[in-house]
């Protein structure tokens, strides 16, 4: 199988896109060089600088929160008075540092993360390019996530050493059970966040994984304990009740257990069929009377506490109401066990999830490019075929790999897609592949699915160019 180059002509077409090439019959694209005539748009240092990883509105978000919570932090030590003499707001500290754990939760909610993204996406895509690009960047709100976890433990720490303080200077001032609770606390939570650090997480992922949920639930049940002994133990005259039905804490608690058990109250055990078309590739059949929407992933695992991954859900339009599919690809343990010894029924959970391809709605015309098993998140995409799009696929032996019934499916909705086989053809310039199909399809942005190296070369170098690209987080 070789490649199918874009065609010049992007009118070639009934839905504006390039006329079909005869799969097996085209040229390969040559790599590293653009189409006849087209240059690369020249873009200011700013732009340059802005467009860097570093700076991508992610990390943005981490920095708008944590400087947030560091001015309230100067406000408190400088005007608000709350560490005065003997005297200390535990009280607003307790608040601050809950508020900034029940944002964090509250932001990995998969129902917030739909609303989010449905909000989003609704612009009309006759605003101007600029404003559509900058909401296309909605599913970076995990840097809200990040930045209030970490303000959090901050604030947390602060409530340690302030408590602690306080016992010194008045030993009945704040009980012994609260400090103690608190210390323990403060423990778990800084073990999160070391094993939540990127080079972390990605090394030691089911590390992560185990860390952060039964570090956050045994952190939940200490905060609840935590709660309710403090604002007892300072209630006045007032009764037990009217405190802790008056306290802002127990109602941001109560929102954040409602956040953190919502998915695991969904909780399901359902039938799978899995077909191996290669040894590097499951596909895993569903039909359990969920209708996932279109661009949606959901996680998935053969134990349900632990091992859990998410993938995108695809239309199957062979089987009955409700089915879907999952492409699963070797790329891990995980994947591996489950490739070899597919199992006959996985767990469920949660709710049908929006994914990034989401973002396709905002743009009169997308290139979608994925590399491998990155076709998975973009096929729902494709078959829809809501908005006119051009497939870059880069991929090993594409129907050894996948099946010819996949590639079938993919081409009979992409007739004139550009599908690489890297076997044949070795790697290309993804960045020049997506660059040239970008131009030779007349297309508003680029959506790159591939492993994380990959997709920050295309995301960052065409967004350089001033290219509205999105690409995944890794961030979960």
């Amino acid at each position: 199988m070789t490649a199918s180059s874009p065609s010049q002509n992007p009118a070639a077409s009934h839905r504006g896109r390039p006329g079909p090439l005869p799969l097996g019959q085209a040229e390969a694209p040559v790599v590293g060089e653009l189409p006849a005539g087209s240059q690369q748009p020249s873009t200011t240092l700013v732009r340059r600088a802005f467009k860097h990883p570093r700076l991508m509105p992610y990390n943005r978000l981490i920095a708008a929160v944590v400087t947030a919570n560091l001015v309230l932090l100067g406000y408190a030590f400088i005007r608000g008075g709350w560490w005065s003499g003997r005297s200390t707001a535990l009280e607003a500290i307790a608040t601050i540092a809950q508020a900034n754990f029940a944002l964090a939760i509250i932001f990995r909610q998969q129902y917030v993360i739909n609303f989010l993204c449905r909000l989003a996406t609704r612009a009309p895509t006759t605003w101007p390019l600029k404003l559509r690009w900058t909401l296309a960047k909605v599913y970076h709100f995990g840097g809200l996530h990040v930045g209030a976890a970490v303000s959090g433990t901050l604030w947390y720490l602060i409530f340690v050493g302030s408590a602690t303080y306080s016992v010194a200077q008045d030993p009945g001032s704040v009980s012994i059970g609260n400090v103690v609770i608190s210390y323990a606390l403060v423990t778990l939570f800084i073990v999160m966040v070391i094993m939540a650090l990127p080079p972390l997480r990605a090394h030691a992922h089911d590390s992560f994984e185990i860390t952060h949920r039964f570090c956050g639930w045994a952190a939940l049940l200490l905060v609840w304990a935590n709660t309710v002994l403090f604002v007892s133990s300072r209630r006045g005259e007032a009764s037990a009740a009217a405190a802790l039905l008056t306290a802002p804490t127990i109602w941001m608690i109560v929102v954040t257990t409602t956040a953190a058990a919502l998915p695991w109250l969904r909780l399901r055990k359902v039938s799978v069929t899995v077909e191996r078309p290669s040894s590097h590739v499951a596909l895993v059949r569903f039909d359990h009377g969920v209708t996932p929407f279109i661009g949606s992933v959901r996680p998935i695992s053969r134990n349900p506490l632990l091992g859990w991954h998410t993938f995108a859900s695809i239309p199957a339009p062979t089987l009955s109401p409700g089915g879907y599919r999952m492409v699963i690809s070797r790329a891990g343990d995980w994947t591996s066990e489950f490739i070899d010894d597919p199992p006959s029924q996985v767990w469920v959970r949660g709710v049908p999830t929006a994914g990034m391809a989401n973002v396709r709605k905002l743009f009169k015309r997308v290139v979608y490019v994925a590399t491998g098993s990155g076709i998975g998140p973009l096929l729902a995409h494709l078959l829809a075929d809501e908005v006119p799009a051009h497939l870059v696929w880069v991929t090993r032996s594409p129907r050894k790999t996948y099946g010819d019934a996949l590639v079938d499916e993919i081409l009979a909705v992409q007739p004139d897609a550009t599908i690489w086989n890297s076997d044949e053809h070795g790697k290309p310039d993804m960045v020049q592949l997506a660059y040239a199909a970008y131009r030779s399809f007349g297309a508003e942005a680029v959506i790159c699915v591939a492993n994380k190296k990959v997709t920050w070369q295309v995301v960052h170098g065409l967004e350089r160019l001033g290219i509205p690209a999105c690409g995944p987080i890794w961030d979960s």
